[in-house]
């Protein structure tokens, strides 16, 4: 019985993703990571196919505002990908936010590369509220990615300044640090949590500022002092 509930919930939030409609929110979610690889696996079945791994939850103010002290994660699809500097299609999402993230290129299990990424978020639960099993369950509110140049991994990343510009007016500013403290942490931890980082996979270490609502026409922009920018618009 408690499988088919789970499995319900999957096709739920599934059909919530593919029709762009909201969905209450209130559920009893015993294992929320069973629910969340049920609903990769939809995606997976319809042709997508995994492209990496992301965190959540990896400062220190979001973990108070969750009630929690450890990070949560969720699978990125090639689907999800959105080349620098492209189109974010609005019709396809629900309430879209977009937030300034450094991303890795796994080989090997380790770090090969590093670049300046942008993380859209939505989530399909009821005006993007949600506990913290249902925001497991809905793959953390993935929802899309942009990938900067890659580059050569730097001496250090535990204090770069990150500007998120929204139609070239800074939004929000922050630091690197607010990533777990170095994005490196991070990743250690994505590969704790995911068991194993497969070559060519891409690793989004979290937020480095809060995110910000993205309306129809308007560019985002994140800068990362040292890495570069990348960016993506979204749809009139």
């Amino acid at each position: 019985m408690l499988g088919h509930v789970m499995t319900s919930l999957a096709v739920l939030l599934d059909d919530a993703l593919t029709t762009a409609t909201e969905l209450p929110g209130g559920h009893q979610i015993p294992d929320p990571y069973a629910v969340q690889r049920e609903v990769v696996d939809l995606r997976l079945a319809r042709g997508e196919t995994i492209a990496g791994v992301k965190l959540g939850l990896t400062s220190k103010a979001k973990m108070q505002q969750m009630g929690v002290d450890s990070v949560i994660w969720g699978w990125l699809t090639d689907a999800m990908r959105i080349e620098d500097g492209g189109v974010l299609d609005l019709a396809a999402r629900i309430h879209p936010k977009v937030e300034p993230e450094v991303a890795f290129l796994v080989r090997d299990g380790a770090v090969a590369a590093v670049a300046p990424a942008l993380e859209v978020i939505d989530s399909r639960w009821l005006d993007f509220k949600f506990t913290l099993d249902e925001v497991i369950a809905d793959n953390t509110s993935a929802a899309g990615f942009v990938v900067g140049s890659w580059q050569p991994l730097p001496s250090g990343l535990g204090d770069l300044e990150v500007r998120l510009l929204l139609d070239d007016e800074v939004a929000e500013t922050g630091s690197t640090a607010a990533i777990l403290g170095d994005p490196l942490t991070a990743f250690a931890e994505a590969l704790r949590l995911a068991g194993t980082l497969e070559d060519d996979w891409i690793v989004l270490a979290g937020a480095a500022t809060a995110a910000v609502r993205v309306g129809p026409g308007q560019s985002v922009r994140v800068e990362v002092a040292g890495l570069g920018a990348a960016s993506l618009k979204a749809s009139s």
